[in-house]
């Protein structure tokens, strides 16, 4: 139970991290309209902060690595609730793309941190779990926050968006300094231990499912709340519910993949909720048009979504503990990049009108991600306890 509360608070931090990477595909009509920019310039907000979060994640692992833990996770998410207060008073959208590339190369560094911290607080048999844990936050983040998003930069504008995620950046840094112990430290890191990752086989083959099915995800995601409106009409309230019911149906799967990790296994585990984020992009791939196809789809696209980046990491923990710092940040950024590749793709297809194409490239690299998984996995895979 002593090891709670920080759970806890490296969750809730995820809960910031996430909404600051993905608060944009909230509001992207409200910032388009706001900035005088069209649809596919706002979703290059995520496409070139992803960009930055791939290059930060592991060059902020390493020149981070002698830094206390508690430190490092306070200060970022303090940089953070700078970088969105000054978000809310950007004159224009060239002042906020500077601005939110400035404090992703920042945000780089949490959720990799966060997992590798976790995992110095707990019992070795129970990392697998607590990581996954943790990783709830960025489930709550769609389940809670942007729906949120949605509903306050419709009534009260942008700008108001980025003032409160101001406010929850900076409650997060105070939580975080309240409740981590003081003293937190890994294993240092040198450049070669990105080079020993490189090496290994199986923690490559972890990276190119993480790669995959991330930009598989994203080529949708991203414009979710678009395709909404051009394919069936929506207005914002069905909009920000199916952010809700997305991000609730991912919290459950979060909380399902912890509860069967150690009884299943970290391979079947994944193989499930790949399987899972498949089918529900294929459904909403032919359904597209029609909300209760698109919802159905939702439900098991889902499930899986946050799911399966849990069970990366700690496939990543348990595969090479020693350098798990390194490997995880490496996983964040490989994520990165598939966000970029997804939404760069999928702003493409957007702007050019095959919206119904967007959900069957989605199924494709999803169904190369899962064919990867099933060619490259251990076999005999290794026990969680």
């Amino acid at each position: 139970m002593k090891t709670f509360l920080p759970r806890l608070v490296l969750l809730t931090g995820n809960i910031v991290v996430g909404l600051a990477i993905l608060g944009p595909a909230g509001m992207l009509a409200e910032l388009a309209d706001g900035l005088h920019v069209g649809i596919h310039d706002t979703g290059l907000l995520v496409t070139y902060g992803a960009a930055v979060l791939c290059i930060g994640s592991p060059m902020m692992a390493w020149l981070t690595t002698r830094i206390d833990r508690r430190l490092l996770l306070v200060g970022t998410l303090a940089l953070m609730a700078v970088g969105q207060a000054l978000s809310a008073l950007a004159p224009n959208y060239a002042v906020i793309l500077v601005l939110r590339l400035a404090m992703l190369a920042v945000a780089a560094v949490y959720t990799p941190q966060a997992a590798a911290t976790v995992a110095l607080i707990v019992p070795e048999k129970q990392r697998p779990s607590a990581i996954a844990f943790v990783f709830l936050g960025w489930s709550l983040a769609i389940a809670g926050g942007l729906p949120l998003v949605t509903l306050l930069a419709t009534h009260f504008g942008w700008r108001a968006v980025y003032g409160v995620l101001a406010a929850v950046s900076a409650l997060g840094a105070g939580l975080l300094y309240a409740t981590l112990p003081a003293g937190l430290q890994g294993r240092p890191l040198s450049l070669l231990s990105f080079v020993e990752i490189a090496r290994s086989k199986h923690i490559v083959s972890i990276l190119s499912v993480t790669l995959l099915q991330t930009s598989g995800q994203f080529t949708v995601f991203i414009y979710l709340a678009p395709l909404l409106k051009e394919l069936t009409g929506a207005g914002p309230a069905v909009i920000g519910g199916f952010f809700a019911f997305y991000g609730i149906v991912g919290l459950c799967g979060n909380m399902l993949a912890s509860a069967i990790v150690t009884r299943f296994g970290l391979e079947r585990t994944l193989m499930l909720f790949l399987a899972s984020a498949l089918t529900g992009l294929a459904v909403w791939a032919v359904g597209a048009g029609s909300l209760t196809a698109m919802g159905a789809g939702v439900f098991f696209w889902g499930l899986g979504f946050y799911a399966i980046n849990s069970v990366q990491q700690a496939r990543l923990q348990m595969a090479a503990p020693d350098i798990a710092s390194a490997s995880i940040a490496m996983n964040t950024s490989v994520l990165y990049v598939g966000q970029g590749i997804g939404s760069g793709i999928g702003g493409l297809l957007f702007a050019a009108g095959f919206l119904h194409a967007m959900g069957y490239v989605g199924v494709v690299f999803m169904a190369i991600a899962g064919t990867v998984m099933v060619a490259t996995r251990p076999r005999q895979e290794k026990p969680t306890l």
